[in-house]
């Protein structure tokens, strides 16, 4: 790549994952494009966008901890139960109809925003729900099925997860994208990225530094960002971001 292409890269991808990071996920609707526009075959570029996003939540991991929002319970249930639904997705990804599930993906997060944009209470303040036996239960179902989606496609499951977490547990906008930044960026990524490397997929190191920097930086900005603004805001941020997700995997 020459210099030129570098940096447009290197801007797209922090642009991406500074929102990301604001608003609890949606990296891949800037940074996966920009891969497939330099080049990159879809599983190339979608095992090397995974492997890139786990600088997204190491770069934001620092600052949500120091908040204390969620004990490390929550974010190892998160972590593990997710990650059963990441490696079935990343072995399904060279199995099933790419465009048709991203379509179907499209039109779900685009009625999550719609529906947070209606509820203007939604993840205000903390109300938790469904924190005993049976709710962890049925909420280990739902990760674990936006943990297929997290393994086999490129945008959209962190925003899932950070509306379930609102309404299914009562977590707060602040706590929910906490919680996605270092379960989803860091831990879910991180495991979609070797699972699909191992189901036949190979990752461009040649690019990696650029992505790797730019992602730790747009976490770390965004994380900042987030414990400054109010859950009106970073709840706006995520339903303009749904929106433009939405429509990216539908158009």
């Amino acid at each position: 790549m020459d210099w030129i292409h570098s940096l447009g890269l290197f801007f797209g991808s922090l642009i991406a994952n500074t929102l990301a990071s604001l608003s609890g996920g949606g990296a891949g609707l800037l940074q996966f494009p920009l891969l497939l526009f330099f080049g990159l075959p879809f599983s190339i570029a979608l095992a090397t966008h995974k492997v890139a996003s786990v600088a997204l939540g190491l770069g934001a991991a620092a600052t949500h901890l120091k908040q204390k929002s969620f004990t490390l319970q929550e974010a190892a249930y998160i972590t593990v139960i997710g990650s059963i639904g990441v490696v079935i997705g990343a072995n399904l990804i060279l199995k099933i109809p790419a465009d048709l599930a991203e379509r179907l993906l499209g039109m779900m997060i685009l009625a999550l925003g719609i529906y947070s944009h209606f509820k203007k209470q939604l993840g205000q303040q903390v109300k938790p729900i469904h924190r005993n036996w049976q709710g962890w239960l049925v909420g280990s179902l739902g990760l674990m099925f936006i943990g297929i989606i997290n393994g086999s496609l490129t945008a959209g499951s962190g925003l899932l997860v950070t509306l379930f977490l609102v309404r299914w547990f009562g977590y707060s906008y602040k706590q929910a994208v906490a919680l996605t930044m270092i379960c989803v960026g860091f831990f879910w990524n991180g495991i979609g990225g070797i699972a699909i490397v191992q189901a036949g997929a190979s990752i461009y190191w040649a690019w990696l530094p650029i992505l790797l920097t730019a992602s730790f930086l747009g976490g770390a900005l965004g994380a900042y960002l987030s414990t400054r603004f109010s859950n009106k805001i970073i709840k706006q941020c995520f339903e303009l971001l749904t929106l433009l997700v939405g429509l990216k995997l539908l158009v």
